[in-house]
């Protein structure tokens, strides 16, 4: 009975930690449907939608690059109870701007708790997961994440109302609900026995293993653990992350989240409606339609990849999902290069050539990106790790929000797609070099590997 009980509480705190993948995915989902009715209540150009959108970009940049220390030294679950307050304060902020620069400046806070949330909650899973069920826990993130994305859209096309301009105000404020019940549930979860043990607190630690790690595994684990700690203390672990050793983590952190956010996956989550405008589709509340499917296909392939991730394996994934991306996306270019020979048909045609580039996404670079980051750095350096992959994952973010309707002036929409499916063609060259298999692999023999100098590839 004790295995079955260790499941529980552990699907239970996962859950409840991954509600902040949910604000994660709602508050960058929202502004999709927010933003024609923002557009024409302030009369916004362009280039003003592309900083709306942008904010809460810069802001996950600002909460990547400050809170990697801080997570090692306040530990993991009071890192994920700031956030959730600085979330709620950022819901009620956005609900009542008086002007484009409030709103602005309300999103880049919700943008800072983003950042910090995005690696923390993958973190604190993966520090708590039993080692044979990481993968998949931490990936329930990715799917509450996707789920977040979802309500997002159906709270805007619910809330949307041509005929009430301001109706983007409540599609924000729906967001407080979700950072209440992360604020109130984190109270009643336990510090992960990795971060105890690091502090020396071992008696903690040990009493949580018991109740998440797999029986047969707790002693192998505290083995590990204490092997690593002592090891940790007698290297200097100023610039640990730079040494030799660790660049392969690395390499993988930032190439993982270059790959993942140049196939434009955040062009679709932000734009949908707009690009959908672009298809032909006329009304704001109408154009947010075919996005609540989308975010439906995107539940349901990221649950797959739930069930697939522990099974399949990482590798043999991302080889799937990069295969399929590239053809997706030259399809949607496609749609639109031939847009006047397709008429009425386009909006069916992208929303297909969409769906199928989101089933392959998510079932691969999606959810591997914040899985791999959570396992390839050590104990001593992994707040700063996942930190330095946060800030890449939102960097590049950025750089992609703020381009694509230049990138749509200058070239077309076509041709924009055309741009991101060729990306996805090189990161499949560069993932039979640098994706690891993790799977069945602890946390501290990861970590063996890289010290014995080992390439990603022969993981």
């Amino acid at each position: 009975m004790e295995p079955t009980k260790n499941r529980s509480n552990v699907l239970l705190i996962s859950v409840v930690a991954a509600t902040g993948g949910l604000l994660f995915g709602f508050d960058t989902g929202v502004i999709s449907g927010a933003l024609p009715f923002m557009k024409e209540y302030w009369k916004l150009p362009d280039s003003s939608l592309e900083w709306v959108t942008t904010t809460v970009l810069i802001g996950a940049v600002i909460g990547a690059i400050t809170s990697g220390k801080l997570s090692d030294y306040l530990g993991r679950k009071k890192m994920i109870i700031i956030n959730a307050i600085i979330f709620a304060i950022g819901a009620v902020g956005c609900t009542y701007a008086n002007d484009i620069n409030f709103l602005m400046v309300m999103r880049v806070i919700i943008g800072i708790a983003i950042g910090i949330t995005s690696y923390v909650v993958p973190m604190y899973i993966a520090e708590i997961a039993p080692t044979r069920r990481r993968g998949a826990m931490v990936t329930l993130n990715q799917l509450m994440i996707t789920i977040g994305i979802l309500v997002s859209y159906i709270t805007d096309y619910l809330l949307g109302n041509d005929a009430n301009l301001q109706s983007w105000r409540w599609m924000f404020f729906v967001g407080l609900f979700p950072a209440l019940i992360l604020l109130i549930g984190m109270f009643f979860l336990p510090e992960t026995p990795r971060w105890l043990i690091s502090k020396n607190r071992w008696a903690e630690g040990e009493a949580v293993l018991n109740k998440v790690e797999d029986p047969d595994l707790i002693q192998q684990t505290l083995n590990d653990l204490r092997r690593d700690i002592e090891l940790d203390k007698n290297q200097a672990c100023s610039g640990e992350i730079l040494k030799p050793w660790l660049r392969p983590a690395l390499i993988i952190t930032v190439g993982i989240f270059f790959f993942q956010q140049f196939s434009g996956v955040n062009t679709i989550i932000y734009y949908s409606p707009i690009i959908f405008k672009m298809a032909g589709i006329v009304s704001n509340t109408e154009s947010i339609l075919p996005a609540i499917i989308i975010g439906t296909v995107n539940v349901l392939a990221c649950f797959l990849s739930v069930m697939l991730l522990d099974k399949v394996g990482r590798r043999k994934l991302y080889m799937i999902g990069i295969w399929g991306m590239i053809p997706s996306l030259a399809l949607l270019g496609i749609c639109f290069h031939f847009k006047e020979a397709l008429g009425a048909s386009l909006p069916v045609f992208a929303v297909l050539s969409i769906v199928c580039y989101i089933i392959f996404i998510a079932i691969s670079l999606a959810p591997l990106g914040w899985l791999l980051i959570s396992e390839v750095f050590p104990l001593n350096v992994r707040g700063v790790g996942m930190s330095i992959g946060s800030l890449s994952h939102w960097g590049f973010n950025a750089i992609v929000a703020f381009t694509f309707f230049k990138l749509v002036n200058a070239f077309g929409v076509s041709q924009t797609f055309f741009f991101y499916s060729a990306i996805c063609l090189v990161g499949m060259f560069w993932g039979r070099h640098y994706i690891p298999e993790t799977k069945g692999k602890s946390l501290e023999e990861i970590e063996e590997h890289w010290r014995k100098g080992g390439s990603p590839r022969d993981l």
